[in-house]
């Protein structure tokens, strides 16, 4: 009996392993041969006499580009100029200089770039538009690029500290920054109010900082909780000066020049269009033996700039205004005035008159501004509306008139809106209206020149009437949004009628 069921089980167990050991035979056995047959074929092509291989790698060498050097681009020597080549600057940063179309130093750069690539400290005074932003902007790189093999520093914290009274001073040295840069693995980091908060947070925390470019306010909010710290900043620059000064901006400029390491362990750079006696002394005060510099012309004001002043009444301001832009081939135009209300009268009649243009006060927020700002620059819109919010440190190219609705209060403002236009060798004009409330600024604009100004009466044809105010169009965006009607009040209102 036990026999017959061991016999059983036998019989269930053969037909299970018999199939699979001669699957696994016929499938794996061929297999083995054929990989074995490929390997000896491969190996007797090799031995071959004069057999070509099929590696990619020697078929197809990499070609690799040749590093760029200043023979690619030659620039001739002139007298009297330095060439950017001449200066112990990094292939990678004359390359930038080569693309942005700069051959030749400007007087401020000549005289300060020998001394601040050594590492010196500097103090320099020259007027808006002439090279002072390239000048500490080299001078960091280059000392950022000598510094790279030692060791790294604390995340949050800066190796180049620049410190600018506006915002649109903040993203004009950013935007320079990144084209010297862009042949460089340098962090730029632009921090200022206005902006998206945690956005900025997200650029700093727990990020290696080379270059951070600030306005004092929003610095300090960081640095009370503790996400920049400016221990190991190695390069401390200050740029415009004096409007810190005319801002209020100073006591927060101490504080943080306190949190950065001593004079003696950085380099200190003050650099603005004036100094006063009390900027001077602080310039002097964070500064160990500065090379100072100041470029002084005969003229305040730039030499390539035709100046018109027309006397006219209130009145007459905005039909000049209009037949200017009208029959004067203007391609790009800023029109100055003193107060936000009448920025805003001016570019709502403009509009309405069929004219391309932008306004840009202190109270619009920060993305329009910037928007704004790039359409101008780009040529998109042809005619920009500021107050002097965007009279200093903004670098706009071929602004082709500059005219002065209002007189500025302060001379030194004159010079600055001014000098928007005639930069970079460029012919410029500026024209502005002196009326009966204007023309008291005239005498003090004259003493700050040191020479006089022409005053001429426009011609009839600038004075005539022009056609009436359009009305405005309304889109289907700016409607009014139906409103429910007061019932209460209407039953209100009927009451009294009958009473």
């Amino acid at each position: 009996m036990l026999n017959r069921i061991f016999g059983f089980f036998k019989k269930k167990k053969q037909p299970e392993t018999k199939p699979t050991e001669q699957k696994d035979k016929s499938v794996i056995l061929p297999a083995k041969k054929n990989i074995q047959k490929s390997k000896i074929r491969s190996e007797n092509i090799r031995n071959k006499p004069g057999a070509k291989t099929h590696s990619a790698k020697q078929d197809k060498p990499k070609q690799v580009k040749p590093k760029w050097t200043p023979k690619d681009l030659p620039v001739e020597k002139e007298e009297g100029k330095i060439r950017f080549y001449d200066l112990p600057i990094p292939n990678s940063l004359q390359h930038a200089i080569a693309d942005l179309g700069f051959k030749y130093c400007t007087p401020i750069q000549a005289e300060i770039l020998p001394h601040t690539l050594k590492g010196k400290d500097a103090i320099g005074k020259a007027q808006t538009g002439t090279g002072k932003t390239a000048a500490f902007l080299l001078t960091s790189l280059v000392k950022i690029m000598k510094d790279s093999h030692k060791a790294k520093r604390a995340k949050g914290s800066p190796h180049t500290l620049i410190m600018a009274p506006t915002r649109e001073l903040v993203m004009q040295i950013e935007k320079d920054a990144l084209a010297l840069s862009k042949y460089t693995r340098t962090n730029i980091v632009a921090v200022y109010g206005g902006m998206d908060y945690q956005k900025q947070i997200s650029k700093i925390k727990g990020k290696y900082i080379d270059i951070m470019i600030a306005t004092p306010g929003r610095l300090m909010d960081y640095m009370q909780k503790k996400l920049v710290h400016l221990n190991e900043v190695k390069v401390f620059v200050l740029d415009e000066a004096d409007r810190m000064l005319d801002m209020g901006f100073m006591p927060d400029i101490k504080k943080i020049e306190r949190k950065t390491p001593r004079k003696e362990n950085r380099q200190t750079m003050f650099f603005s269009a004036t100094f006063p006696s009390n900027i001077k002394y602080i310039a002097e005060s964070w500064t160990v033996d500065p090379v100072i510099v100041s470029i002084d012309s005969d003229h305040k004001e730039a030499k390539d700039i035709n100046q018109v002043m027309y006397i006219v009444s209130d009145d007459e301001k905005f039909p000049l205004l209009y037949n200017m832009l009208k029959r004067k081939d203007f391609s790009k135009v800023m029109i100055f005035c003193n107060r936000k209300d009448i920025s805003r009268k001016i570019y709502d009649k403009l509009s309405r008159h069929g004219f391309s243009t932008t306004l840009l006060t202190g109270d619009i927020d920060q993305k329009r501004r910037m928007n704004r700002l790039e359409n101008f620059k780009q040529g998109k819109v042809k005619i920009l509306v500021a107050t002097d919010v965007a009279g200093r440190g903004i670098h706009i190219e071929g602004v082709s008139h500059v005219i002065n609705y209002n007189l500025p209060e302060d001379p030194e403002d004159y010079v600055h809106r001014i000098g928007r236009t005639g930069r970079a060798g460029e012919i410029g004009t500026s024209v502005s209206f002196a009326s009966e409330g204007d023309s008291f600024q005239i005498p003090a604009i004259e003493e700050f020149l040191e020479h006089k100004l022409e005053l001429t009466y426009p011609d009839d044809e600038l004075l005539e009437d022009i056609p009436p105010l359009p009305k405005r169009e309304r889109s289907e965006n700016n409607r009014r949004p139906p409103q429910k009607k007061n019932y209460r009040k209407n039953y209100n209102k009927g009451n009294r009628k009958k009473n």
